[in-house]
């Protein structure tokens, strides 16, 4: 049962860094138009879809709450600050997202709400899961790194990365849903984003390696996890090659790739542990008749779930013709 729940968790989370990766990267790429022609076929690529992102955000945090309360309470406690401060740039987000079709002479402040929200969104995500690998201080099951122990120049690291990273995502997202201008600025795009990217994770791992952080010796007591890395380098020069093919599907499916080795990575580094390397998996599930209580909506909601979002990518398939006024 603990693992039907771990195995819920990490799908989620995948998901919702995937999908809502995508509105977050769009979003910050949309500050850099210069035209509100462009603004409204980058935002109309993610109309359909964007609010459903979310939500698999919603289902991670319920899963963690019901299935690993300790874990919840934990990282709650520790990332107070940095986790209002994503949802009030997800909300801003959402907010300027309506609000920008409904007024002319102030569209600016929501534009800038706009790719605003998700850069905040995004940099605070990425903080978080940097401050998770480099690693938190608990006394008795207890934080206690004080109100800015999450706040590191490594975390602050990973939060520029994560931002690279969405931006790549949201960057081939529109390769692959628009064309013209938007089409072709993006395909640009890509190129420097990407480099970007490899910059950062060469500079994280020359990091790691000084710090001698603890994921470190993950790396080199699993050799297997090599595997992930090597499968990401065959994906980044399918990329490549898809970018000098002018490609317009391929690079979404070898960066989408790239996350998923990334994330498979971080996740097999920490196994079994939920929170490195202070609580597992055991030790933080449920009493089993709360999970078994619990298995049913898990049951029924999330296939349903995933079978909504399927529906929803495939009846808005294919490249955005034109803005709409309404969304």
């Amino acid at each position: 049962m603990i693992m039907f729940w771990v195995s819920l968790l990490a799908i989620s989370i995948l998901l919702y860094v995937l999908l809502d990766g995508i509105d977050l990267g769009v979003g910050m790429l949309f500050g850099l138009a210069n035209s509100d022609a462009k603004r409204d076929a980058i935002q109309s690529s993610v109309a359909p879809i964007w609010d459903g992102n979310e939500t698999w955000l919603v289902v991670s945090g319920v899963i963690l709450w019901g299935a690993f309360p300790a874990v919840y309470a934990m990282l709650l406690s520790a990332f107070y600050l940095p986790l209002i401060v994503m949802l009030l740039g997800l909300i801003l987000r959402g907010v300027a997202f309506e609000f920008r079709h409904k007024t002319q002479r102030m569209r600016w402040i929501w534009n800038l709400s706009f790719a605003g929200g998700s850069l905040l969104a995004s940099f605070t995500q990425g903080m978080t899961v940097g401050a998770l690998v480099e690693g938190l201080q608990f006394t008795n099951g207890r934080y206690s790194g004080g109100d800015f122990g999450w706040l590191t120049p490594f975390a602050v690291l990973c939060g520029v990365g994560l931002c690279l990273g969405y931006a790549l995502l949201g960057a081939c997202w529109l390769v692959s849903k628009c064309d013209a201008d938007v089409r072709d600025i993006a395909h640009r795009q890509i190129r420097v984003l990407a480099v970007g990217v490899l910059i950062f994770l060469a500079v994280v791992f020359v990091h790691a390696l000084a710090e001698h952080l603890p994921i470190m010796d993950r790396w080199i007591s699993r050799p297997y996890l090599f595997v992930f890395p090597a499968i990401s380098a065959v994906a980044a020069i399918a990329l490549a090659a898809s970018i000098l093919r002018h490609n317009d599907r391929r690079p979404l499916y070898m960066v989408a790739l790239i996350f998923v080795m990334a994330f498979g990575t971080l996740a097999l580094s920490f196994w079994p542990f939920m929170i490195p390397f202070i609580i597992t998996v055991d030790e933080a599930a449920a009493p089993p008749a709360s999970l078994a209580f619990m298995f049913w909506a898990g049951v029924v909601v999330f296939p349903l779930m995933l079978i909504y979002t399927v529906i929803s990518y495939t009846v808005f398939r294919g490249k955005v013709r034109a803005a709409t006024e309404h969304y």
